[in-house]
C-alpha cells in the first residue's frame, strides 16, 4: 500500500483567507504546505459572485493585503473582476500555484489522537495534516430558503452567488428576492433590460450613497512612483473607520444623525411617498449593514420596478406569492438571500477529539478562541471564525491579524519540538466568549432592534467583532500558552509515529 501524503500544514480555500495564510507560510519558511480548494480556480466570493453590477463597499486601497499594495486600482470601490484579477495577481506573485490542490474539496477531516495529525478526505484524494487552517469564509455557501411550491416553478432559478450567464434576462419578467448587498447591486444592473422587476423586500436596508469614480492615471502613476502615498491613502482610510466604530459599539444613539442623512439621500432618489414609506427601516442604523448604492433607489422608481414590501412565501405555478397576499407572474427567480454564516457547512465535515463533528460542538453557538481555535479540535484554526466579522471596515485587515496568530501558533508547535499539538482550553474559549458578548450587550448589533445574519438562531451574535481592528490586532499578536492543553503521542506510539 502506498503511503499516504503528508503535510506540515493543510489550509482550506483560496480567497483572501487561504491565499494570506499560503503567503504567510513562505514568509515563515513553511513550504511543506498544500492549499485544497473545490473549485478551478482561485478567489473564493470573488470567484463565486459574479452577477451583474458586483462590487465591494470597502475602499479598493483599503481591501487588499498590507504585504501586496496594488497602486493601479482604477476605482476608488473596486468591481468584482478587479478584484479577482488582484487575487490571481498575488497568487502569481508570490508563487502560490504549485501549492494549490484545485478541484479537491473537502469531504471530512479527522483528529487521530494517536498520532497527533487530521486525516484529510477530499474529492480527488487523501493526504494527512500536522495542523489545519480552515479559510473557507462566511460567504461561501449560498442560503436559499423553502419555499413551497420552489420545485415546481418551471421558469428559471439561481441564487446570486451562483449567476447563471448562460439566461438571458432581456424582457424576462423578474423576481428578485432579498434586499441585501447583493440585491442592492443586481437591481440597477438588470432594471433596464428586464421586462419587469418584483422585487421582494422581508426588511428594507439603510442606503447611503456610494461615492465611487474612476482613480486617475496621475493618482496611479504617483502610488507607483512613490509608494508611501498609497500606505497614506490606505492609513485615512483605516483611521476614518476605526474612530467610527465607538458609535456602532459603545454609542448607537448617536448614530441619529447618520439615519437623518440617509433619509435625506433617499428623499432626493424618491418622490413617491407610499414608496418611500415602503423603503424606510424601522430599526437604528447599523443594526443590519449599512449598504452603499447611489443607483439602488433611482431602479426602484422606474415603471418596470414592483417593491412588494413582504417576503416570499409561496410559488404555484409561475405565480410568486408573497406573505402579504402580493402575487406576480414571473419568468425567472433569483435569490439574494444571503449566505450560511452561523451555520457554515465545513463545521459538518470535521471530526475532533471527542468524535463529534464541529457543527455538533456549536449547535447551541459558534464559539471559539480568539476567532481561531475551538476546544476539542487540536492543530485546527479558522481565519475569519467566530465574532471576527466586522460592520463598517476591511475583513482583510481582521484576516491578517489572524494570519499573525496563525504564525505564533506554528512557531510555538516548533519551540515545543516532538510530535506535540494545541488544544483550545474549553475555560479559555469561555472567558474569552464571555467577554466579548458582554461588550456586545451595548452595541447596535444587538440593541438596534433588527434580524439580522449576524445572529444565530437563538439571538446570539457570533458574527461580529464588537470593537476596533486595532483591539483585534493586539488580541491576536501571539498564542498565550496558558489557554490551551499540550498534547503528546502516547508513549507506545511514539515510535510508529516517527518511523
Amino acid at each position: 500500500m502506498a503511503e499516504r501524503e503528508h503535510v506540515r500544514v493543510a489550509v482550506i480555500g483560496s480567497g483572501f483567507g487561504g491565499l494570506g495564510a499560503a503567503v504567510r507560510l513562505r514568509r515563515e519558511g513553511v513550504t511543506d504546505f498544500v492549499v485544497l480548494e473545490r473549485a478551478g480556480s482561485v478567489g473564493g466570493t470573488w470567484r463565486d459572485n459574479s452577477y451583474p453590477g458586483c462590487a465591494c463597499d470597502v475602499p479598493s486601497h483599503l481591501y487588499s493585503f498590507s504585504f501586496a499594495p496594488h497602486p493601479d486600482w482604477p476605482r476608488t470601490f473596486s468591481g468584482q473582476e478587479h478584484i479577482r484579477a488582484y487575487l490571481e495577481h498575488v497568487t502569481d506573485v508570490f508563487q502560490l500555484r504549485p501549492h494549490i490542490r484545485f478541484d479537491s474539496e473537502v469531504k471530512m477531516m479527522t483528529w487521530d489522537g494517536e498520532k497527533l495529525r487530521w486525516e484529510i478526505e477530499t474529492s480527488s484524494g487523501s493526504l494527512s495534516a500536522d495542523v489545519v487552517v480552515s479559510a473557507t469564509g462566511p460567504l461561501s455557501d449560498p442560503k436559499v430558503p423553502d419555499v413551497p411550491g420552489l420545485d415546481s416553478f418551471p421558469g428559471k432559478v439561481f441564487h446570486s452567488a451562483r449567476w447563471d450567464h448562460d439566461y438571458d434576462l432581456r424582457g424576462k419578467r423578474v423576481a428578485m428576492v432579498g434586499t441585501g448587498a447583493s440585491a442592492i447591486q443586481i437591481v440597477p444592473a438588470i432594471q433596464p433590460e428586464v421586462g419587469r422587476l418584483t422585487l421582494f423586500q422581508r426588511t428594507p436596508p439603510w442606503v447611503m450613497p456610494r461615492v465611487d469614480r474612476a482613480i486617475s492615471g496621475a493618482e496611479r502613476a504617483l502610488h507607483r512612483a512613490l509608494p508611501f502615498t498609497a500606505q497614506a491613502r490606505r492609513g485615512l482610510l483605516w483611521g476614518i473607520r476605526e474612530l467610527q466604530v465607538q458609535a456602532f459599539t459603545k454609542h448607537p444613539n448617536e448614530l441619529g444623525f447618520v439615519e437623518q442623512l440617509a433619509k435625506r439621500n433617499m428623499m432626493r432618489a424618491v418622490k413617491d411617498p407610499a414608496l418611500r414609506a415602503k423603503l424606510t427601516p424601522d430599526y437604528r442604523i447599523g443594526c443590519k449593514r449599512i449598504l452603499l448604492s447611489s443607483t439602488y433607489y433611482p431602479a426602484l422608481t422606474r415603471p418596470n420596478v414592483d417593491v412588494v414590501a413582504s417576503g416570499l412565501s409561496e410559488i404555484r405555478g409561475s405565480t410568486v406569492v408573497a406573505a402579504d397576499g402580493t402575487e406576480a407572474e414571473v419568468d425567472a427567480i433569483i435569490f439574494g438571500t444571503g449566505f450560511h454564516v452561523t451555520d457554515m457547512p465545513i463545521a459538518e465535515r470535521v471530526v475532533g477529539a471527542e468524535g463529534k463533528t464541529l457543527a455538533e460542538v456549536w449547535k447551541g453557538g459558534m464559539e471559539s478562541l480568539r476567532g481561531a481555535s475551538a476546544a476539542g479540535f487540536p492543530n485546527w484554526m479558522t481565519i475569519i471564525g467566530p465574532n471576527t466579522g466586522l460592520g463598517n471596515s476591511s475583513m482583510i485587515l481582521m484576516i491578517e491579524s489572524q494570519l499573525n496568530y496563525m504564525a505564533d501558533f506554528l512557531r510555538q508547535l516548533d519551540v515545543l519540538g516532538g510530535r506535540a499539538a494545541l488544544d483550545a482550553r474549553p475555560s479559555a474559549v469561555a472567558a474569552w466568549n464571555h467577554r466579548v458578548q458582554e461588550r456586545m450587550k451595548r452595541t447596535v448589533w444587538n440593541t438596534g432592534g433588527c434580524t439580522s445574519w449576524y445572529l444565530d438562531p437563538s439571538g446570539r451574535n457570533t458574527t461580529i467583532w464588537p470593537g476596533t481592528t486595532t483591539e483585534f490586532r493586539r488580541a491576536t499578536r501571539q498564542v498565550d500558552l496558558a489557554e490551551y492543553e499540550l498534547l503528546r503521542v502516547p508513549a507506545g506510539q511514539k515510535a510508529e509515529v516517527e518511523a
